[in-house]
């Protein structure tokens, strides 16, 4: 099936990019669908479950912990309701003293 490109408008031509896009999308799934049978095949006749050759993925090992509170380690000594984990950016006031000549064991807690 030939198309000639050149006899079509703009509208016509952009109907055709879509077109075409749409079925590379759904000739791209089924070809993925086909390649995940074959594999499932292959490793079903050598005698493994999926999860033997792959592993069991993030969900089998529990959530990931995230945002829990790190104690402070670092305070400031002009304002000691600043404090400071250790972690991430260090503030502004704790460059300020390392500037003014203190040491990081200076301001630990």
């Amino acid at each position: 099936m030939a198309v000639d490109i050149k006899n079509l408008n703009h509208n016509q031509l952009n109907e055709l990019i879509v077109k075409a896009q749409t079925r590379q999308t759904e000739l791209r799934k089924d070809k993925v669908v086909k390649l995940r049978e074959k594999i499932h095949a292959l490793i079903k006749a050598e005698g493994f479950a999926f999860d033997d050759v792959f592993g069991q993925g993030r969900a089998a090992k529990g959530p990931r912990k995230t945002g829990g509170i790190v104690p402070p380690k670092y305070r400031n000594p002009a304002d000691a309701e600043q404090t400071w984990s250790g972690r991430g950016k260090r503030p502004r006031w704790f460059n300020d003293a390392l500037k003014a000549g203190k040491k990081e064991k200076d301001l630990a807690i």
